[in-house]
C-alpha cells in the first residue's frame, strides 16, 4: 500500500485496548493509516507500556522502526484509571475490564485537550479512532465536534452478533434461561447456540460483561465509520447487511491488518523463543503447531497421534501433564511463546492446532497453514464456525466435548491423510483470497482508499463550514 506523499495530514488519535490480541491489530492498522496520510497519536496506557518494557522485545519505542521510514506516528501514554498499583490488584482482569471501560476516558479527554493547546509541536485532534469495546468513544468525539472510527478486531460475524443482541437475549422475565435456539439474525447464515461468543452462555444473560457489550455497541452504532478486521470476500453476506445498516459506505472491511510496517513495528510483549534451528531440521509439513494453555485431552492426543509437534505453552498457563516432555522426547519442542507468523511460515509446518482467535486465525490463513480448531472461550465458538464453513480447517470440538483417541484420529487426519490434502488445496485457495484483498486492486485495499477519501472530505467539509 503506498504511502502519503501530500502536504497537509490530518490528525488521529488512535486509542487501543491494552491486551496483546488487540493492540497487535491496533498497532499495524496505525502504520497503515500513517502510510495513507495521517499524523497518528497511537495511545496506550502506563500498565501495558511496563509489560512492553518488561519483555525486553520491542524496547521503549514501538513504532521507531515505522518513524524512520518517514511514518509520523506519535506515543502517548494515559492512565487506565485504576489507583491501585496493577501488582497489588486481587482481581486484575475485573479491575482493568472496569477501568477501561468507564474511568479511562478522562485520561484521554485530557490528552485532547493538551494536543488542541497545540504546544512542544503538538496538533489538534482531527479524529478519533478506538477499539470498538471502549464504552465511550463516539460521546467523547461527539463533545469535540471530531468524527470517531471503531475499529473492530473480530470477524464481521461477531460484530452482527453483538450489533443485533437483544434478539440474542433471553426474555427479561428469565435472564437465567440458556439459548437453546437462535432466532434469524439479519446477515448472519443459519447459527447454532454452541457457535455463539461464549459470553452468552453466562449463568445469567444479562451478565457484567453482556451489559458492557450493550453499551459498547451503542457506540458503535453512532460512530461514523467502522473499520473491521476481515476479507469482504470471507463474509460477504455478513459485510453486506452491516453496510446496509450503517447507511452504504460507512462499514469498511479491511482486514487482514498483518504487518504492513515491513517489520518495522514489534508488537509481541512476551520474549520469544527461536525455534528455527529446531523446525529447520524437520521434514516440510512434518510439524503440528499447537499455541494454547493444555488441556489433558489434547495432550494425549498429542501424545497419541506420534506426530512431531512445536507447542507454546506460556509461563503461568495450564500445565502439561506429568511425564509428558519424556514420552514426546525426539519429537516434541515445547517453547513459552515464539514468533507465530514466522513459525507458520516455516515450510516444516504442515498444521495448527488453534482455540480460534482472530489474529491467529487471520495468520494462518495468510499462511496458507489448516487448523484443527478446539475453541474455548470469548469469540472463539464463532471464529471456529467461519473458518470451518470456509473449509481452511477442521472441528475437533471444545473443552470436555472430546477424547484422547478423537484428538489423535483428527491430528493424523490432517497432517497425512486425504482430509488433510483437501483441506490443504482449500486453505490454499483461501489464502489466495487474503492475499488478493491486501494488493493494490483488492477489495480491503479499494475500502481502506474509499475510508481515506471519505473522511478526509468530511473534515474538508467541516472545516469549510467552521
Amino acid at each position: 500500500m503506498e504511502e502519503y506523499s501530500g502536504e497537509v495530514k490530518p490528525h488521529a488519535l488512535f486509542v487501543a485496548i491494552p491486551f496483546q490480541g488487540h493492540f497487535t491489530p491496533s498497532a499495524n492498522l496505525a502504520v497503515l493509516l500513517a502510510a495513507r496520510g495521517f499524523i497518528v497519536t497511537f495511545v496506550t496506557t502506563e500498565a501495558f507500556h511496563q509489560q512492553i518494557l518488561a519483555s525486553s522485545v520491542t524496547g521503549a519505542d514501538v513504532f521507531a522502526g515505522a518513524r524512520s521510514r518517514g511514518l509520523d506516528i506519535r506515543h502517548e501514554l494515559v492512565s487506565d484509571g485504576r489507583l491501585q498499583s496493577p501488582a497489588k490488584d486481587e482481581r486484575p482482569l475485573h479491575n482493568l475490564a472496569f477501568a477501561l471501560l468507564h474511568l479511562m476516558s478522562p485520561h484521554v479527554e485530557q490528552l485532547i485537550m493538551k494536543l488542541s493547546a497545540g504546544g512542544d509541536g503538538d496538533t489538534p485532534v482531527d479524529v478519533l479512532v478506538a477499539d470498538s469495546y471502549f464504552v465511550w468513544p463516539s460521546t467523547l468525539a461527539k463533545r469535540f465536534g471530531i468524527p470517531y472510527v471503531s475499529f473492530w478486531t473480530e470477524p464481521a460475524l461477531v460484530f452482527a452478533l453483538f450489533y443485533h443482541l437483544p434478539l440474542l437475549l433471553p426474555p427479561p422475565e428469565d435472564r437465567t434461561a440458556t439459548i437453546t435456539r437462535v432466532g434469524r439474525i439479519p446477515g448472519v447464515p443459519a447459527i447454532e447456540p454452541r457457535d455463539l461468543v461464549s459470553f452468552f452462555h453466562t449463568p445469567e444473560a444479562s451478565s457484567l460483561t453482556l451489559q458492557m457489550i450493550g453499551k459498547a455497541f451503542e457506540e458503535a452504532k453512532a460512530a461514523d465509520f467502522v473499520l473491521c478486521n476481515t476479507v469482504e470476500e470471507l463474509e460477504a453476506g455478513t459485510v453486506a447487511a452491516l453496510q446496509e445498516y450503517y447507511s452504504g459506505a460507512r462499514f469498511y472491511s479491511i482486514g487482514p491488518i498483518t504487518d504492513f510496517s515491513g517489520g518495522a513495528i514489534s508488537t509481541s510483549i512476551f520474549p520469544a523463543s527461536d525455534s528455527s534451528r529446531w523446525l529447520d531440521a524437520m521434514p516440510p509439513r512434518s510439524v503440528l503447531y499447537i499455541s494454547f494453555g493444555s488441556a489433558v485431552q489434547i495432550a494425549g492426543g498429542v501424545l497419541s497421534s506420534g506426530v512431531r509437534f512445536l507447542w507454546v505453552l506460556r509461563h503461568g498457563s495450564e500445565q502439561l501433564p506429568e511425564g509428558f516432555e519424556e514420552a514426546s522426547l525426539g519429537r516434541g519442542l515445547v517453547v513459552p511463546w515464539c514468533r507465530q507468523r514466522e513459525v507458520l511460515l516455516h515450510p516444516a509446518v504442515g498444521g495448527f492446532l488453534t482455540h480460534c482467535g482472530w489474529n491467529s486465525v487471520l495468520e494462518s490463513m495468510w499462511c496458507g497453514v489448516p487448523m484443527l480448531c478446539f475453541p474455548q472461550a470469548a469469540d472463539q465458538p464463532t471464529n471456529r464456525k467461519l473458518v470451518v464453513e470456509v473449509r481452511a480447517g477442521i472441528d475437533i470440538g471444545g473443552a470436555g466435548e472430546v477424547v484422547r483417541a478423537e484428538v489423535a484420529k483428527a491430528i493424523d487426519g490432517l497432517m497425512g491423510g486425504e482430509v488433510g490434502g483437501e483441506v490443504r488445496r482449500e486453505m490454499e485457495r483461501v489464502r489466495k483470497v487474503l492475499v488478493s484483498a491486501v494488493a493494490p486492486d483488492g477489495s480491503s485495499s479499494r475500502n481502506i482508499t474509499r475510508f481515506v477519501e471519505e473522511l478526509t472530505r468530511d473534515l474538508s467539509e467541516k472545516k469549510i463550514r467552521s
